[in-house]
């Protein structure tokens, strides 16, 4: 993997408010004017959702809705049909707002583990519960992923790619606390190599270029996810405790980027930008590494998805990022 790659200093994480894919690529283009994403907008309803949005990816493997979620089926329905609309909506509009445009461009997909645990069975099991349905649908987001970062780069020629696989339920799938239909039992914890090798798997289809996986969820594996060939790990930076310090040190020393998350993704005050970014500053004390070193490892982010900001905040929550990482460069002490 290419850990030396040169990261701009804020961007987003995917998911917007409302339900305008050209309001929201205007947005996130005009915030970012370096690091742009293809936002998501899951308020459209079923498809939109990150999940329904990265089964309409899949090569060979359908879902459809059930009221008990997403479910694996035979053949495309009304619900794969949406989902790909949809995503084609908003590719157009990235591309209307990126003509020209050189640099990074950032693209997300829901990563194989939350994806297995999200999706059913036909017996309405989770996908979690069997290991040919895990290792079937980590080949199937592979060979999809592959297919669009391609239609991504015919869209914008100039863009430098950046794959973002979001893993929310990777801690839960790895300490066995994802439960089953029932409710009443919990799925095994999954083996850490099997964990490891699926996403290595998917990572590596974007071979050469760089990786970030993000979770907002707390005790993030960020030594897992290096061996697997993350570039760069996002977080939400307000779940991080002490016992984090010594796998983020580590991290940040094999060359891993951070995508600290701190800016409150819902409606809310925003401290100054200044004040957003002192809890990394003490991290970075605390891990007794370079002040210098700060800008060089760290992008700044929202903690999570925007979908439940309302579109004033979300600009406003964007555009702070940019300021608060400029506090970061201009005073790292």
């Amino acid at each position: 993997m290419n850990a030396h790659f040169s990261f701009a200093p804020a961007t987003g994480i995917g998911s917007m408010p409302g339900g305008d894919a050209r309001e929201a690529a205007k947005a996130v283009t005009g915030s970012f004017e370096d690091f742009p994403y293809l936002a998501e907008l899951p308020a459209r309803g079923p498809g939109a959702d990150m999940i329904g949005r990265t089964a309409g990816l899949l090569v060979e493997l359908y879902a459809r809705v059930e009221p008990s979620g997403w479910r694996l089926g035979d053949r495309p329905g009304r619900d794969t049909r949406r989902a790909r609309s949809w995503l084609v909506e908003d590719l157009d509009a990235l591309e209307e707002f990126t003509q020209g445009y050189e640099g990074q461009v950032k693209v997300q997909a829901v990563g194989p583990w939350t994806l297995a645990a999200a999706l059913e069975l036909r017996n309405g099991e989770s996908a979690l519960a069997d290991p040919g349905a895990c290792r079937d649908l980590t080949a199937s987001l592979a060979e999809g992923l592959r297919v669009h970062l391609a239609e991504v780069q015919r869209r914008i020629p100039g863009a430098r790619l950046v794959l973002q696989l979001d893993e929310p339920s990777l801690t839960a799938v790895l300490r066995g606390h994802v439960r089953t239909a029932s409710g009443y039992r919990t799925h095994r914890a999954v083996d850490r190599q099997v964990v490891e090798a699926a996403l290595r798997e998917v990572l590596g289809v974007h071979a050469g270029g760089p990786v970030v996986v993000h979770s907002c969820a707390p005790e993030v594996p960020f030594a897992l996810l290096r061996r697997a060939g993350a570039t760069a790990v996002s977080f939400d930076a307000t779940l991080l405790t002490e016992r984090d310090d010594d796998t983020i040190g580590e991290a940040v020393e094999a060359g891993t980027r951070l995508f600290a998350g701190v800016v409150p993704g819902t409606d809310g005050p925003l401290s100054d930008p200044a004040g957003s970014v002192m809890g990394v500053r003490t991290l970075w004390r605390r891990l007794g590494l370079r002040p210098g070193l700060l800008a060089e490892s760290v992008t700044i982010t929202p903690a999570c998805g925007l979908a439940g900001a309302s579109p004033e905040y979300a600009r406003k929550a964007l555009a702070h990022c940019v300021r608060a990482a400029r506090s970061l460069a201009d005073n790292p002490e």
